[in-house]
C-alpha cells in the first residue's frame, strides 16, 4: 500500500476531492496548515502560532493500492495545478498494512 500526502493551495482543494472521488478515492484525510517553503503566497503574513512568514496550505492525506498510486498522484496534478508559483508538493511513502480497529481486520488485501 501507498501513502498519498499532498500540500495544495486551499482554493484547489474543492476540485482535487471531487475529482479524487469521481475515480473512487473516498477516503481521505484534510488538514488544514501552514507552509514555509520557498514561495511566499501573495498576501501571506506572519503566523500566529510560529515565528515565520506563512502561506496557508491544505494537507489531503490517502492510503491506497500500489497500483492506485500513480492515478491518485496524476488527479492531484491535473486539479491541482494553476499559473502561479507555490502550487505545493506531494509526498508519496509506503505503507505496511493498516488495520480497522472495529474488526481488528489487516485492510492490506481490501481497496481501500
Amino acid at each position: 500500500m501507498k501513502e498519498i500526502k499532498a500540500f495544495v493551495k486551499p482554493n484547489r482543494i474543492q476540485r482535487i476531492i471531487e475529482a479524487l472521488t469521481d475515480n473512487g478515492f473516498k477516503s481521505m484525510t484534510l488538514s488544514q496548515a501552514e507552509g514555509t517553503g520557498a514561495f511566499k503566497a501573495k498576501g501571506a503574513k506572519p503566523s500566529l502560532d510560529f515565528h515565520v512568514t506563512n502561506s496557508p496550505v491544505v494537507k489531503l492525506e490517502l492510503v491506497c493500492q500500489n497500483e492506485e498510486a500513480q492515478s491518485a498522484i496524476d488527479i492531484i496534478l491535473k486539479n491541482g495545478k494553476t499559473l502561479d508559483p507555490g502550487d505545493g508538493i506531494i509526498y508519496l511513502s509506503e505503507i505496511e498494512d493498516a488495520f480497522q480497529i472495529k474488526t481488528e481486520e489487516s485492510l492490506k488485501q481490501f481497496k481501500i
